[in-house]
């Protein structure tokens, strides 16, 4: 368990193995991202439910608080007061609860960290889909270099899975929902039916 977790709300679900370019500016993340730096810890990353990213004023803002550990990979100062972060998606975590600062940084309390999911082979039933994905990655490595992992694990129906959600045009929620499925064959199962429904896996 982690006793107390710095956590960046976004609007956006980050899976297990996943890559999260940052753009970070406000002072409160700037000082998180220091903190985080020198002692070489991650920090949350949890999907906005209600509000905005961007603190203003005395918005409400409300988060998921099953969430996925953010490590840091590369800090970049873009300018003065700007950094560019990029980060790879680590263990899921449950938080017991959550309270905000008077510099309005989020920190969790009580993080369980929750299972990876074990490598499973996807099998021949999703051979399509794990064939579409890898095609997916091809085109979008021309247009977009560093989007997806160096390390492609398409014999793991996990990480095929988790990659085709990062990749759906679904809304937050049910990302969200399929990020917190313990099991990989399932999460699978379900992207597999979706793009048969949509006609990107045919039979």
């Amino acid at each position: 368990m982690i006793d107390t977790l710095p956590l960046f709300p976004l609007a956006t679900v980050l899976f297990p193995g996943g890559q999260l370019p940052l753009r970070v500016f406000e002072a409160r993340y700037l000082d998180m991202v220091s903190s985080c730096l020198r002692s070489g810890s991650p920090f949350g990353v949890v999907c906005i439910n209600e509000g905005g990213e961007v603190r203003r004023g005395d918005e409400t803002v409300q988060f998921e608080l099953l969430g996925v550990l953010a490590h840091l990979q590369e800090v970049d100062a873009e300018t003065t007061g700007i950094l560019r972060v990029a980060c790879s998606g680590g263990a899921r975590f449950q938080l017991q609860s959550a309270r905000m600062q008077a510099d309005g940084l989020w920190l969790g309390e009580g993080a369980t960290l929750l299972a990876d999911d074990p490598e499973l082979p996807p099998g021949e039933a999703y051979a399509g889909t794990v064939h579409a994905l890898s095609q997916a990655i091809a085109a979008l490595d021309i247009r977009d270099p560093g989007m997806f992992p160096a390390e492609r694990r398409l014999d793991d129906a996990g990480w095929v899975a988790n990659r085709w959600c990062e990749l759906l045009p679904i809304p937050l929620a049910a990302r969200q929902k399929l990020m917190a499925l313990q099991d990989p064959l399932m999460r699978l199962s379900l992207v597999d039916d979706f793009l048969r429904e949509q006609g990107v896996v045919r039979a």
